[in-house]
């Protein structure tokens, strides 16, 4: 565990994760003062990584709930495990009372749950929020402030040692107050053109330093341009990755072209950007390189 923001951010960079002081702040604070950490931004700017580059660090497995719309208590902390109480029910030779029923070997646990009772304890990664129906986050809010669950029919689990939370929105929709009032927030946005190039060096390492530059300067002008979705971190990477495949040592207008559904992943977007708009790009980034 570390015990100063210099010493987290360093461990987060150690694990290949470029944070910036204050989501180093934010996540040191998370794990010293045993909070929930609340993390928005737009998608791809590494929200959830922080949570793998967490459990890493620290060597604790992480459990994963991935939101979705509909998503229940029953897909997210527990289940009763019907099917084999029904064949209990047949086979028993007395009658099973109702404590018999729902006794804990008929239960079968989700995520929330499994993170309240694994040692270590775990990094639990609540995944996109904002994806679940509104509803489902008031069944969150007794995990988040008290660290426990309450199942009617058993009791109340509490955990023996808080497990690192880290809940992810890509703000497609407002997280309610009762739910941020319990975890430290920290809004992740896309990083300047220096963080970003430093992240690239982390992360594919076998990039030229030439082309990683005009990488990152390319995708820097992309990001001032109207796009419905603008590229993230992980298009950044994605890009560098495809670029080496392709033996590419420097961007020219071929390859761009022909590489821009890496980068970008709506038609009008790429009809936006291809042809004139990406020269454009493409001499600004040679101007900047050559000026830098």
């Amino acid at each position: 565990m570390p015990t100063s923001i210099d010493e987290c951010a360093g461990q987060l960079l150690a694990q290949g994760y470029v944070a910036q002081r204050e989501l180093a702040t934010a996540a040191f604070l998370a794990l010293r003062l045993q909070r929930p950490l609340f993390l928005e931004g737009e998608p791809g700017t590494g929200k959830t990584e922080i949570a793998k580059t967490l459990a890493a660090m620290l060597g604790r497995p992480l459990l994963r709930l991935q939101c979705y719309e509909g998503l229940d208590m029953a897909a997210a902390a527990y289940e009763w495990n019907y099917a084999r109480q029904m064949l209990e029910i047949k086979t028993a030779d007395a009658r099973l009372s109702a404590d018999d029923l729902f006794s804990r070997r008929f239960l079968v646990p989700r995520a929330l749950l499994q993170a309240l009772e694994l040692p270590g304890p775990p990094v639990l990664l609540i995944d996109e929020l904002d994806r679940a129906d509104e509803p489902f986050e008031a069944f969150l809010l007794e995990v988040l402030s008290e660290f426990q669950l309450t199942i009617p029919e058993l009791g109340t689990i509490k955990a023996a040692e808080p497990p690192i939370v880290v809940i992810t929105s890509n703000r497609t929709r407002e997280i309610h107050d009762a739910v941020k009032r319990r975890c430290l927030y920290h809004w992740v946005d896309f990083p300047d053109a220096a963080r970003e190039l430093e992240i690239l060096r982390q992360r594919v390492p076998g990039a030229p330093e030439a082309l990683a530059r005009q990488v990152v300067a390319f995708i820097q002008g992309l990001r001032m341009l109207d796009l419905y979705k603008l590229p993230g971190v992980a298009e950044t990477i994605e890009w560098s990755r495809a670029l080496l495949e392709l033996n590419a040592v420097a961007l020219d207008p071929q390859t761009v072209q022909q590489t821009l559904g890496v980068l970008l992943k709506y038609q009008d977007d790429i009809a936006r950007v291809q042809g004139s708009e990406a020269a454009r790009l493409l001499e600004q980034v040679r101007a900047q390189v050559h000026h830098g």
